[in-house]
């Protein structure tokens, strides 16, 4: 979108009241209006104000386009003197006198509603010129004194917005003879508290914030107001809804969070869609038209799944060929899981750049290569930033992204359970979080769109030309005080581009990677507690959820239940696990007691609590067995006191059956591991009270059947290969 220093848009509305001396109103036309801004740069923050503008008809004229910037930061010294000389030129060409006009900033200002309200409450005003007021005065406190009281309300000006006829405003500004990084707001704040020059301009102050709003020093007092499917800012302290919202001085991220709302062209239930209007669509492009992506891959912890991580970036619905891999790892233990992918599925990529544990790199300098990386290839589109513990569910995510053609944008993930996210909804006043008016209506699904936050971490997409242009000579990572996503996002906000977070669709979450031990060698199975759901997702059976509603539970005997309940990973990886441990023990002529529980027919067995594994075991059984065994065996419940779970092993010439037996529990589940005619021949388990055998147990299906008296089984004879089985005797 090009700028243009002509009129942008024509009002088409009438709107405001205009005293006659007959005591009759007649409103003012709205073509009267003018509002003028200066924008030297088209920013993110002009494009919101831009839109608000257009959404309800303002009109709009644009100073300073293209022109460097000669007046400082508002935010560390006075400044603002560019803004007086550059009106006062403008003015000098306009001859209407009926002109009414409106100067406002612009990169951290929206509107909240048209100009049929703005005049009409600048009419009610009953002066020729009114300013923003602000409960803080600057920059020269010395005048606090000088400044005539009010009734109610603010006291002191604020120069970041006025309204008022051409001929008045003409006057206030014809003596401006002021340095561009002379201070516009002492100027104007000069003139407001000289009796004379107050009179003879006619100027009032909106000391109730009926026009205008400023944030700094105000924060309290404004909250949104959701009504009608609509939201408006309202100041709770005078009771009045602002027509200009102003995220003057620190408060800049809270109009970039009132610039969500405002205006709001969705209904608030649904969602509030963000300042832009270009979408990027891929669906008329070919596969070899997509715009190429470096895709950054951060390892910074031991993590658990790492391997259903890469299985996942398989399945990302984009073209390969239009991907560059860039991977750190800080983490000798994931090295075998990256050398793996690499090595069968690396050449799918046009290029892989991998920096390992050996280099050394700390998590700032290793960033900010990643960003070099696509910053200084003239092909690289984008930059996609994924940390190892994302799980990106949703395989279309990146094309999700891209297709919102915005600077910077987050797919939003959460912690399962848990109001966690990878965005922040505001700052506090040291920089560090504060939790947002509706952040947890937007982590819980009850808010939906884009929205612009001051914070995103773990998983986001940059634009390449950005960090071309802004952001060309930047190590945004680094910090002396901040971690690096803490400096990433400062630095980004202190250029004034906005980042944004979409909650649109359902993307994913993110793992706990806390009490992670690398001590095993399957250390996911150990996640049954800190990443349930991922742990069900690995080891869980796919039918498991659907035993019941599709009836997949079968009897092969009397009171015997037969139900899938392991994935085949779960199967390998318990049997991997027994083997790597190898300690294995028992046999005929062994009796063995194992925490107060015992065999009544021992086996070459080892048991859950020699892995240090009886606490997830129990856990597997209360969550997943549990449930089962009540709706089967009807007025049973069970806590699922076992303290003998173990696996067994059945070899020809080790211990390839079990004799006849009562188990030493109120219910046992055996679990086969392994599949016959695969990896064994013979097996099965024979309940002679009934004569009913099940000799062709299924892997990762488990037998489900009572202990004690009644179901007087046998283990018949595994006759080649070897046989593995997990057992529980369950409330011994």
């Amino acid at each position: 979108m090009r700028l243009s220093p002509l009129l942008l848009f024509p009002g088409i509305f009438v709107c405001a009241l205009f005293p006659l001396t007959n005591g009759e109103e007649q409103r003012i036309p709205e073509e009267k209006l003018l509002v003028v801004t200066v924008a030297t740069k088209e920013t993110d923050g002009f494009k919101r104000f831009f839109h608000s503008a257009k959404h309800f008809n303002y009109t709009v004229k644009v100073l300073g386009e293209g022109a460097k910037w000669n007046s400082g930061d508002y935010m560390s010294a006075p400044g603002g003197g560019q803004k007086v000389r550059l009106l006062k030129a403008a003015l000098e060409e306009m001859k209407d006198e009926d002109k009414i006009i409106l100067f406002i900033d612009s990169y951290d200002v929206v509107f909240a509603s048209g100009p049929k309200e703005l005049l009409k409450k600048f009419q009610q005003a009953r002066h020729k010129v009114v300013f923003s007021s602000e409960s803080l005065i600057w920059p020269d406190r010395h005048l606090e004194d000088k400044h005539p009281h009010v009734a109610e309300g603010n006291r002191f000006l604020g120069s970041g917005g006025f309204i008022g006829y051409l001929p008045n405003i003409k006057e206030m500004v014809a003596d401006w003879t002021g340095e561009d990084n002379d201070s516009d707001q002492l100027f104007f704040t000069k003139i407001y508290i000289d009796p004379v020059e107050r009179k003879s301009t006619n100027i009032t102050l909106d000391s109730k914030c009926r026009l205008f709003q400023n944030l700094h020093g105000a924060l309290d007092e404004v909250v949104l107001k959701f009504e009608d499917g609509r939201v408006r800012a309202r100041n709770m302290l005078y009771d009045t809804l602002p027509v200009v919202i102003h995220g003057n001085g620190p408060t800049k991220l809270q109009i970039n969070y009132l610039g969500n709302y405002i205006p709001d062209t969705w209904t608030f239930e649904t969602g509030c869609t963000v300042c832009h209007e270009d979408l990027h669509p891929l669906s008329a492009l070919q596969e070899s038209e997509y715009p190429l992506v470096v895709f950054g891959i951060f390892i910074q912890q031991p993590t658990p799944f790492v391997a259903v991580f890469f299985e996942r970036l398989l399945k990302l619905q984009y073209p390969k060929n239009r991907l560059k891999l860039f991977i750190y790892n800080q983490e000798a233990h994931h090295e075998g899981q990256i050398s793996s992918f690499l090595k069968d599925h690396g050449s799918l990529y046009q290029d892989v750049k991998l920096v390992g544990p050996e280099e050394e790199m700390d998590q700032a300098a290793s960033r900010n290569l990643g960003l070099d990386m696509c910053r200084k290839d003239k092909d690289c589109d984008y930059f996609f930033i994924l940390d190892i513990e994302v799980v990106l569910e949703n395989e279309n995510t990146l094309k999700i992204l891209i297709e919102q053609n915005l600077p910077i944008v987050a797919p939003m993930i959460t912690r399962v359970g848990r109001l966690w996210s990878n965005f922040w909804g505001a700052l506090s006043a040291d920089g560090y979080y504060a939790r947002s008016e509706d952040y947890v209506d937007i982590v819980q699904g009850r808010r939906v769109g884009v929205w612009n936050v001051p914070y995103v971490s773990s998983v986001y997409l940059v634009k390449a030309s950005l960090l071309r242009s802004e952001l060309s000579d930047y190590e945004l990572f680094t910090s002396n005080l901040l971690d690096p996503d803490m400096a990433y996002c400062h630095n980004i906000r202190s250029k004034g581009i906005f980042m944004y977070v979409t909650n649109m669709h359902t993307f994913g979450h993110i793992l706990s990677t806390e009490n992670y031990q690398t001590s095993h060698l399957h250390n996911d199975l150990w996640q049954i507690f800190e990443n349930p759901v991922d742990w069900q997702e690995r080891y869980i059976h796919e039918n498991y959820t659907r035993i019941m509603k599709d009836k997949l539970i079968e009897t092969p005997c009397p009171d015997v239940y037969w139900f899938p309940i392991f994935s085949d990973v779960a199967c390998n990886h318990i049997v991997e696990e027994m083997e790597h441990n190898g300690r294995w023990s028992g046999g005929a002529n062994t009796d063995k007691r194992i925490q107060g529980g015992y065999e009544n027919v021992p086996t070459i067995d080892i048991h859950m609590n020699q892995i240090n594994f009886e606490k997830e075991w129990q856990k597997f059984l209360l969550d997943y067995i549990a449930p089962i065994t009540e709706k089967m065996y009807p007025g049973y419940y069970t806590k699922c006191s076992s303290p003998l779970n173990f696996v067994v092993r059945y070899k020809p010439d080790e211990q390839p059956l079990l004799v006849p037996h009562h188990d030493a529990s109120t219910f046992t589940i055996n679990v086969a591991l392994n599949s016959k005619d695969v990896d064994y021949q013979g097996g099965g388990c024979r309940f002679l009270r009934y004569d009913c055998s099940v000799q062709a147990p299924r892997k990762g299906w488990t037998l489900l059947h009572p202990g004690r008296l009644t179901h007087y089984h046998e283990g018949l004879p595994t006759t080649a290969g070897v046989r593995y089985i997990a057992v529980s005797f369950v409330d011994p």
